[in-house]
């Protein structure tokens, strides 16, 4: 994605704040609660929740009857179709979520059903254990890769943790063959083998199981499926309770009662111990039109809303995004001028947000908090190259779909009108605005930096010529921060006096949502800036970057080999080190940090790729397997 996020603070009269505050705290957000309650409430919903998904105007046909509900009556339109967004994507959020729970709980499950000790799998089969392996080795032959390409490593210590960083890439594909397998056949000698070799790491053993061990990892498998059990009947989406009544109702309870058991017991104390919402839900403005641009008297740059529009707001700004909320005026003045001769589609602004932001201190709402507003731009038009590829994308696009209509019979007037509609659309679209000529950016496909994510070391780079096999350079974190540094250390400082902080205040029962300094998302925004930087120098054409869904198993693997280094044959010593590493190393955000290189990398105009991160060797291993498997994995998809 090309598109970026800018902000401005809005500044308007008390009479204006307080309209507005009103028009979203009294009115809005009692709506947004209602329609997500009535949708939980859906007798469909459960289906819904199973596919994964909602009917695109099952939000819309709920919000109809509302309209004329003296609870939310009086509201512009534009206000009841922000409802609607907000909707509509909190609950496409939330289901996103459960579906992919719902997979992993099933992967587990049948993990699970295939998880047999060596005596029940002797039991299963009926045969010996010998018979088992045999027919392990059977299937394992077939099953394996014939790749070579390891063989000419140089056997010193680097050349091991490399072939065995590369070899787990293929450890994976071999163990994604054997699960293919094992669900295709219906022989409970081959079954038998294949969930030998599976809970073996896909090779074969000599050694006799240990009954304990083995226990233990079985146990381990149903907690993690007790907890994505519990995860899946966890709440449904919940509005925001502006007047606090729902805690009030619950202290009131938790005073009276007596809870009938621990789960309840933990119900209300999580609510109390819960921050209730102060501020409204944001308003949506989904298309740029909606927000109209102006300058008054004293040539501040103003902005009002549609369906708002007795209500203007200046823009106040940092000099850095200036140029965007300028960029603004000028495209909506063009369109002014010319007669609505250009189309708003090649508009620099793509959509916006307008947030309430809370403050400190006892005063009224609306002069207690600030009022943001959040804007969207497409970072490819703010100048005429790049503008120029975005019309030829959407043109493309819209030819299309007017192709695809046209090819219908029997269309109906609400179609053809549609169709001449789009058709005006693509000849606006070729009347693209004036823009600052910059060439884009060009880099070569088969050069890639690789990003690798851990526990002590937050990034590290690799920048690989994969058509040669090789790495160009290599970037460590402390070479990628510079003077930088002391601020990760800094930062981590910090993350562990918090801990400690939440710590104290959870166990004598008191609210521990502490609010977060921002020296950790500095820290990322200049590791992002240094990471696109080494990318342009070296003309890459991707950068690959981990998946998110992995972390937890990247950062567990790296604890438990630095646990194992330093703490050899004591197991419980081994625990009690990496629960003391865990408290001095905090978990990084990986999430803000690779959300930082996406943001960069668009505006850079360099495409980011997402790939598997090896769990084994070093960090510079790590990012240089990254970008080689994302490279061959880009082939395989060709051909």
């Amino acid at each position: 994605m090309s598109q970026i996020t800018i902000q401005c603070r809005l500044i308007a009269s008390e009479s204006t704040r307080q309209k507005l505050w009103k028009l979203m705290a009294t009115l809005n957000t009692p709506l947004i609660n209602e329609l997500i309650e009535q949708l939980g409430k859906h007798p469909d919903f459960e289906n819904w929740r199973q596919q994964g998904k909602l009917p695109t105007t099952v939000v819309s046909q709920l919000c109809q009857p509302l309209k004329t509900d003296p609870r939310f009556v009086g509201q512009p339109s534009r206000l009841y179709m922000s409802a609607i967004h907000i909707v509509d994507y909190i609950y496409k959020s939330w289901l996103a979520i459960q579906k992919r729970l719902q997979q992993q709980l099933d992967g587990k499950m049948r993990w699970l059903e295939m998880l047999n000790s060596d005596v029940e799998l002797v039991e299963t089969s009926g045969s010996s254990m010998g018979a088992i392996r045999t027919k392990a080795s059977e299937i394992l032959a077939k099953a394996m890769p014939t790749s070579d390409s390891d063989s000419s490593q140089p056997k010193t210590k680097k050349g091991k943790e490399a072939k065995k960083s590369s070899s787990s890439s293929s450890d994976r594909s071999l163990s994604n063959k054997l699960f293919e397998a094992y669900q295709e056949t219906e022989d409970i000698l081959s079954r038998s083998a294949i969930s030998y070799l599976l809970k073996n790491g896909c090779k074969l053993s000599d050694k006799e199981e240990d009954s304990e061990k083995f226990a233990k990892r079985r146990r381990q498998v149903e907690i993690q499926i007790q907890r994505l059990t519990e995860k899946l009947i966890s709440r449904m989406p919940k509005g925001r309770d502006l007047t606090n009544r729902k805690w009030l109702e619950t202290l009131f309870t938790a005073t009276t009662t007596f809870p009938e058991d621990n789960a309840e017991a933990k119900r209300w104390q999580d609510i109390l111990l819960t921050r209730p919402s102060s501020l409204p839900f944001p308003l949506v403005f989904e298309t740029n039109e909606d927000m109209v641009w102006s300058k008054n008297q004293k040539g501040r740059l103003c902005v009002h809303f549609n369906g708002l529009s007795d209500l203007s707001f200046e823009v106040y700004c940092d000099n850095r995004q200036l140029h965007w909320f300028q960029r603004f005026l000028e495209d909506q003045q063009t369109k002014r001028q010319s007669k609505s001769q250009y189309s708003s589609g090649l508009f620099t602004l793509r959509n916006g947000h307008l947030v309430w932001q809370e403050g400190e201190g006892k005063s009224e709402p609306w002069n207690l908090n600030r009022l943001n507003l959040y804007c969207c731009v497409d970072n490819r038009l703010w100048t005429a190259d790049g503008t120029e590829q975005v019309r030829q994308e959407k043109a493309e696009e819209i030819s299309k779909l007017i192709t695809k209509m046209k090819e219908k019979s029997d269309l109906k007037d609400t179609q053809k009108a549609f169709i001449q509609r789009k058709e005006s659309t693509l000849n606006r679209m070729n009347n693209s605005f004036e823009r600052p000529s910059q060439p884009l950016y060009q880099g070569q496909s088969h050069i890639l930096v690789g990003v690798s994510l851990g526990l002590e070391k937050p990034a590290t780079v690799a920048v690989v010529d994969a058509i040669a096999g090789k790495v160009l350079a290599y970037r460590s974190i402390r070479q990628l921060l510079g003077d930088n540094y002391e601020l990760l250390n800094r930062q981590r400082r910090q993350q562990r006096s918090s801990s400690h902080e939440r710590h104290k205040a959870q166990k004598s029962f008191s609210p521990n949502q502490f609010g977060t300094s921002e020296l950790g998302q500095y820290v990322d925004r200049l590791l992002a800036k240094e990471i696109i930087a080494i990318a342009q120098t070296y003309k890459a054409g991707n950068i690959v970057l981990p998946k998110l869904g992995d972390m937890r198993e990247i950062v567990q693997s790296e604890i438990q080999a630095i646990a194992e280094a330093k703490c050899p044959g004591s197991v419980e010593v081994q625990q009690k080190y990496a629960k003391q590493y865990r408290v001095n190393v905090h978990k990084w955000s990986y999430g803000r940090l690779i959300q930082s290189i996406q943001s960069k990398g668009s505006q850079a105009g360099i495409v980011i790729e997402e790939g598997k991160q090896p769990v084994r060797g070093s960090p510079h291993e790590q990012a240089k397997e990254l970008a080689l498997s994302a490279y061959h994995d880009r082939l395989a998809r060709r051909s």
